[in-house]
């Protein structure tokens, strides 16, 4: 659609400039008349707006259809009433009935609207590739199992219940199902939004879609289809999607009013001139022709558009991506926001916030000796403890406990790393009350053995944002409710909610049940932005008013979410805040001139001062149309926002 209104623009102003050339009104303006031109120009004339009109005007005269058919009259409406009238009248005119021809309106009208609707749908139409995305996280092939042991490679949607397939380490799981045979970690948490990889092992569930770990396993499919995980977030995500596109620009409902004034100011134009005056039929005509023409403004086809072109770029710079115009101007009514914990408030990486210490060594000799062995694993909470020392040594004979933890030789003794649940199965005795403070706050324990002997305990927790504070703070400011949504615990939602100040959370939260808590919080009375990063959290950012996606989140989020924090910075929702405000204002500033012109065009091009010897003809209603249109396109390119400093300290809120 972009395209077409890009090519159809191109043409008609192609066309528009030999038809303005041989325009009587324009050749008035600079001294011209019709002896400066050849014969038969007046059918020239015809003929390339009769292009320019059924070309360039059909996105325009279908709408009209459209519109009536919905019973809801607004921008095609009146576009299409106006280029009709100047076609059919000039036609008229230029085949020898009396009068004056609007061949330059009607061109110049089409070239402009043709323009705006352009310049929108650049700006803020993307097509949603939700659906796309969302089918690309589970892979293209399975492993199958025969009945002899061996494995055929067979393509993910040839998989029937009951199938019995191999997952590799690093492979994605192909189908919902139930693990068989294996032990690994998996990492659900674009899927489920839970921040850390889970310990599967025979009896688990596991989703299509989820990322294995380090070891191999056989699962069972137990859905397919349309029972998946992943086909049921797309239902609701395609479902949540059509339920708001709905939505009526404030331009479409300025033009349903200007219809019905076109429609009865032309009427009593004809009207007041045939019954109250002793002039001709044709002047009649001439007089309302002019009324329906200088009803839709040019102005008005770029009043938003141009508002929406200019707060696209500023929100570019301020690294927010404008995906959908309609919840982004309903921005400014947010009364709640819901963020998504992990990967949004929290960076969705593991960093060590606690070392305890069990036996001799200190908690930096524990510390030293874990990362010792980490640095061989790519696990992520491996790759956490390694990291939170500076240049950790290297461990010898590395090995991997499959979905326990790791061990390897550090100064001549075997150190280990190892979840609790390997120390129930080895019947290793921990002093657990010495870690009971970071079980009960939900982080991640892991611990450190020294020849089968407990030295100490790593404490993990998800990294919060350095801005999430600071945004929870001024959204607070402003007046917001600030909730929190996570698949999380309780203890981990109760802690993270309490540092950063949140009014109030939901925690266990199932994937599907996300959606369901955000219409909750509407049904409240609350307008709600939900921000979100993961698989889990596109229907919800569907259901929302206001859907906001991290960035550095999935493709399958950024792409079902109306507005993208490119930064991936929840300070950026004041931002939004801020934008949406600005532009409502502006939006509302050139409504204002572009139908302003209206209450003064119309009565004059009426005749109401025709006894003072004043009436408004189609040349100086063209200079007054233009300069509508530089004022709305001025006042728009004055759009502007807080300088960031002023943003994060309170100004302008």
């Amino acid at each position: 659609m972009v395209q077409d209104f890009k090519r159809r623009f191109f043409v008609s102003l192609i066309l528009t400039v030999p038809l303005a050339v041989m325009s009587p009104m324009l050749r008035s303006l600079v001294g011209f008349d019709d002896a400066a031109f050849f014969p038969g120009h007046m059918l020239v004339m015809l003929v390339l707006a009769t292009v320019i009109f059924f070309y360039g005007g059909w996105p325009f005269l279908k709408g009209l259809v459209d519109e009536l058919k919905d019973g809801a009259p607004g921008m095609m409406t009146l576009i299409a009433l106006a280029i009709t009238v100047a076609y059919g009248y000039s036609g008229l005119v230029s085949l020898g009935v009396k009068g004056k021809v609007f061949f330059w309106e009607l061109a110049s009208l089409i070239d402009i609207m043709l323009l705006g609707h352009w310049i929108e749908m650049r700006s803020v139409m993307a097509a949603s590739g939700a659906m796309e995305k969302l089918a690309k996280l589970v892979p293209g092939q399975a492993h199958r199992l025969q009945e002899d042991g061996s494995t055929e490679d067979v393509a993910v949607g040839e998989l029937e219940k009951g199938d019995k397939v191999l997952v590799k380490p690093g492979e994605k799981v192909p189908a919902d199902g139930t693990i068989v045979d294996g032990n690994s970690s998996v990492n659900e948490s674009m899927l489920t939004g839970e921040s850390k990889p889970v310990a599967k092992g025979s009896g688990d569930e596991v989703i299509g879609g989820a990322v294995n770990g380090e070891g191999s396993l056989t699962i069972e499919v137990k859905k397919v289809g349309a029972d998946s995980f992943l086909n049921q977030v797309m239902d609701m995500v395609e479902k949540a999607q059509g339920s708001k596109s709905k939505a009526q620009g404030l331009a479409d409902k300025a033009a349903a009013w200007l219809t019905f004034i076109a429609l009865g100011a032309g009427g009593l134009t004809m009207a007041a001139w045939l019954l109250l005056s002793e002039q001709q039929f044709s002047y009649a005509l001439e007089r309302t022709v002019t009324v329906m023409i200088i009803t839709c403004p040019h102005a008005l086809g770029l009043a938003i558009p141009l508002v929406v072109a200019v707060t696209t770029a500023l929100a570019a710079n301020r690294g927010v991506l404008i995906r959908n115009r309609t919840p982004f101007e309903q921005a400014r009514r947010i009364d709640a926001v819901l963020f998504d914990k992990t990967g949004t408030l929290t960076k969705g990486t593991f960093q060590v916030s606690d070392t305890v210490r069990l036996g001799d060594p200190d908690e930096d000799e524990v510390l030293r000796l874990a990362a010792a062995v980490e640095t061989s694993s790519e696990h992520p909470i491996a790759q956490a403890i390694a990291g939170s020392v500076e240049n950790p040594e290297r461990a010898e004979n590395f090995s991997s406990i499959t979905g326990r933890g790791a061990q390897a030789e550090v100064d001549g003794a075997v150190i280990s790393v190892v979840s609790r649940r390997y120390l129930k199965e080895e019947s290793i005795d921990v002093a657990e009350e010495k870690v009971r403070d970071l079980l009960d706050a939900g982080k991640t324990v892991v611990f450190v053995l020294r020849d089968d002997s407990p030295i100490g305990a790593i404490g993990l927790d998800d990294a919060v944002r350095e801005q999430s504070k600071q945004a929870v703070s001024r959204l607070r400011e402003m007046g917001l409710k600030v909730m929190m949504i996570t698949g999380d615990n309780e203890k981990v939602a109760a802690r993270v909610a309490k540092k950063l100040g949140i009014d109030e959370y939901f925690a266990e939260v199932l994937p599907d049940e996300k959606a369901s808590r955000v219409k909750d919080v509407q049904e409240r009375g609350l307008i709600v932005a939900m921000t979100g990063d993961g698989v889990n959290d596109a229907p919800a950012l569907a259901q929302a008013d206001v859907g906001i996606a991290i960035g550095a989140g999935t493709d399958v989020a950024v792409e079902t979410a109306d507005i993208v924090l490119v930064k991936s910075n929840p300070l950026d929702m004041v931002t939004i805040l801020h934008l949406s405000r600005a532009a409502y204002r502006k939006t509302i500033q050139n409504l204002i001139w572009a139908t302003g012109y209206n209450a003064f065009a119309i009565p004059l091009a009426a005749g109401v001062l025709s006894f003072a010897g004043i009436i408004l003809s189609p040349a100086v209603g063209a200079v007054l149309m233009s300069l509508s249109t530089v004022i709305v396109a001025v006042n728009a390119k004055l759009t502007s926002l807080p300088d960031a400093e002023e943003q994060t300290t309170g100004a302008g809120g």
